[in-house]
Formats: C-alpha cells, sequence, structure tokens
C-alpha cells in the first residue's frame, strides 16, 4: 500500500518533517488563512487544523503513517470531532483567537472521538545505572536489547498464503464455552480456545512457516544508543518510540529507559547542586591553607582558605557554579562545602608551646561566677570506653540494669578480691 501523504501536503512538509518544522509550517499557514483574516479560507482552515492535530502527536503521526486516516478514525478522511479554533487559541495562547470565531465551526471537544484503528502495544522498560560524572559530562551509551519482530519469512502469517484459517472450533472468536455440572448446578465458564491456543487462527501443519514455526514472530536482539544529556537526573526517561515488541495488527509500544543514578563516593547531588564534605585540620581552619577538589570532569578545583577567616566545625561554603549542569539550560547549580575540622592528638604540644598558643588565640572567658558559700569540688574527665558508649547508646536504664545483674551475679569487684 502506496504511503498516505494528504496531511503533510496539506500543511506543506515532507512526510520526513520534524516536529519543529511541522509546528513552524502550521504557524504559517494557521495565520495565513484564519477566517477572521481569510474569511473565505474557512475549510482550508479546519484541513491544515486537523493535519496539525494528527502530526503533531507522536502517537497518532504514527498510526497515521502506517495506515492512513482509516487507522485514525475507523473511516478515511475523518475528523476526529476537534474545534479548529480551539486548536489555534491553545497553540497561540489565549481564548479570543482573532476575533472570537469559534462559533462558526460545528463540534465541540466533547465529541472527540478517539483512535479505533489498530490496537497498540505494552511499553517495555528498561533500567540503566549512570555514574554522577556520566550525568554531569553527557555520554553515549549502548545497550542490547532482546525483543520480537515480524518474521520476514512469512510477512507476520505464520505460513503460506492461504494458510491460515479461522479456528473451526471457536469460530475464530478465540475463547469457547465449557460446561461444567456440579450435582445439581450447571455452571458455564468462558476460557481460552485450546485448539487455537485463544488465537482464533488454525495454520496448516504442512505449510507452516519455517523460520518462525507459526508464531509470525521470531526473537531478535538489538543495539540502541542511549544519549545522557548532561543534567539528566535519576528517574528521567529515554523513550525509543515504536521499538518494542512487534505483533501483527498491533502498533508497537516504546522502549523506555529510565535513568538511574548510582551513589557517589565523593559527592551527593540535590537536584542541580552538589554536596561535598572536606576534612582540614585546625591549622588549615584558623591560619588558612588550601583545599582540593577532584571535580566530576576530573579538574581539580583549588580552594583557598583565607589566613583568620576562622572555619568552624560543621560550617557550611559555598562554590558558586560549580554544581551539576542544569538539563538542556546552560546555568549550573552550586557545590556547598560542610567542613570538618580534625583536631590534634592528645598530648600534641610541649607546655611551653602551648602557652605561647595561649598567647595567640583569644583570651578564655571568665568562669561563671560561684555563688557565696558555693561547696567546690575538683574533678576530672575520663574517655568513654565501650562499655560507656553501649550504655549512651542504649539509655540510661540499659546501662543501669546491666551493672545491677554484674553486682548480684558476681558481687562487686572488690569483694571478690577481699573473698579470695
Amino acid at each position: 500500500m502506496a504511503r498516505e501523504t494528504k496531511l503533510y501536503e496539506a500543511l506543506g512538509v515532507s512526510p520526513d518533517a520534524s516536529d519543529a518544522d511541522i509546528k513552524k509550517a502550521y504557524r504559517k499557514m494557521a495565520l495565513k488563512y484564519h477566517p477572521d483574516k481569510n474569511p473565505e479560507a474557512g475549510d482550508m482552515f479546519k484541513e491544515i487544523s486537523h493535519a496539525y492535530e494528527v502530526l503533531s502527536d507522536g502517537q497518532k503521526r504514527q498510526v497515521y503513517d502506517q495506515y492512513g486516516e482509516a487507522g485514525l478514525s475507523g473511516e478515511a478522511g475523518g475528523m476526529g470531532g476537534i474545534n479548529p479554533e480551539d486548536l489555534f487559541s491553545q497553540f497561540f495562547g489565549g481564548g479570543g483567537g482573532m476575533g472570537g470565531m469559534g462559533g462558526m465551526f460545528g463540534g465541540g471537544a466533547g465529541g472527540r472521538r478517539g483512535p479505533s484503528g489498530p490496537r497498540r502495544g505494552r511499553d517495555i522498560a528498561h533500567s540503566l545505572k549512570v555514574s554522577l560524572e556520566d550525568l554531569y559530562k553527557g555520554k553515549t551509551t549502548k545497550l542490547q536489547v532482546t525483543k520480537t519482530i515480524i518474521c520476514v519469512g512469512c510477512d507476520g502469517r505464520g505460513g503460506k498464503e492461504g494458510a491460515v484459517k479461522g479456528c473451526s472450533k471457536c469460530h475464530g472468536r478465540g475463547v469457547e464455552v465449557v460446561i461444567r455440572q456440579m450435582g445439581p448446578m450447571v455452571q458455564q465458564i468462558q476460557q481460552a480456545c485450546r485448539q487455537c491456543n485463544g488465537e482464533g487462527e488454525e495454520i496448516d501443519p504442512r505449510h507452516k512457516c519455517k523460520k518462525c514455526d507459526g508464531r509470525k514472530t521470531v526473537d531478535e536482539r538489538k543495539q540502541l544508543e542511549v544519549h545522557i544529556d548532561r543534567g539528566m537526573k535519576g528517574g528521567q526517561k529515554v523513550v525509543f518510540q515504536g521499538e518494542a515488541d512487534q505483533q501483527p495488527g498491533i502498533i508497537p509500544g516504546d522502549i523506555v529507559i529510565v535513568i538511574e543514578e548510582k551513589e557517589h563516593s565523593r559527592f551527593k547531588r540535590r537536584g542541580d547542586d552538589l554536596f561535598f564534605e572536606a576534612e582540614i585540620d585546625l591549622v588549615t581552619a584558623l591560619a588558612g591553607g588550601n583545599l582540593h577538589i577532584q571535580h566530576l570532569d576530573d579538574r581539580v578545583l583549588d580552594v583557598s582558605i583565607l589566613p583568620g577567616e576562622s572555619i568552624k566545625p560543621g560550617e557550611m561554603k559555598m562554590l558558586q557554579g560549580q554544581g551539576m549542569p542544569s538539563h538542556r539550560h546552560h546555568n549550573m547549580g552550586n557545590m556547598f562545602i560542610k567542613f570538618n575540622v580534625k583536631f590534634p592528638e592528645a598530648n600534641w604540644a610541649a607546655e611551653a608551646d602551648i602557652k605561647k598558643l595561649e598567647a595567640l588565640l583569644p583570651a578564655r572567658r571568665p568562669l561563671a561566677g560561684l555563688g557565696k558559700g558555693a561547696h567546690v569540688e575538683e574533678v576530672v574527665l575520663s574517655s568513654v570506653d565501650a562499655h560507656h558508649q553501649k550504655s549512651m547508646n542504649n539509655g540510661d536504664n540499659d546501662g543501669m540494669d546491666e551493672d545491677y545483674e554484674d553486682v548480684h551475679q558476681h558481687g562487686p569487684a572488690g569483694v571478690q578480691c577481699a573473698q579470695q
């Protein structure tokens, strides 16, 4: 069957025109033939509006390309019930068009009919794990998929011409009614025909297609090139229209690639922003220095900390424009740096050096005043061992209960020694 091109001709574009070309052609012709501007062109305006309504919809365009207008509405030349003035208003914005001429066209959007041609197959989704580096820089990756395609050996018939006939048992319906008697009751059950496996067709075994063994389809491995755009996020989709499984008389669905963002070892992402934890020593926090951060595109960011800036533990700073690229935009997110300050180990300096440090650092705050007659007792800090750490994590009561059980089962350590 020759490919139908009437709708493309109405807009003055070729059948391989891009979506942008179709939109541009409709804009130009709709302004030219709008009834407010050209009262004699009402029919022409309807025609180009109908053409744009079909060709601007990816699914409808695919149906039209394969089956013509008969596939869209069940009858050639069907208009689908859309109001051309409504389409014009949606395209150009606002509801007034060029003067509110919508009333001259019959049939509102409420009477619109959906496609009654071949049904559409289901979509197939695949998950693709992508590193944060690839989402930052963009990448084209290859993905192998297995799908069914219509057998070229029999053109999807399952056998030679004329070998396929309607099932003699179900008369082509694909279902049969089974009667079961349960005591005094008789039950009718509708189930898939056992003779044709619910297909409604039978193929003469002598004339089955040898390539597909009468199944009408064969398996095929196909390599897809998935273009990962800069700045894409987890959950976004890359769609390959019409690349899903094929079946005779059914419009193939889409293969949908769902992006899954891998967890990164250095950065965390929130939208277009990146978060980084940096550990610096106490000298750098107080006296300044430099911090090096390896970015996602292998650049090394040299971050200067000014002397006397005094970075506090847990403090957050920002590098403007060093985050993720915004998807399909030119702006960049920011990079937020949380500083963890590493303090020196115990007894790190001699007493004389500590005295020098005291002279450089701000003076100590004076101790809070004590009430007259207050009892003052000197105490010493101790390190927290594993046992006390467990008590803190479990709560005070759990820790006390453990100590209480130890005392009652074994007695206090001092008492045991005395008995021995």
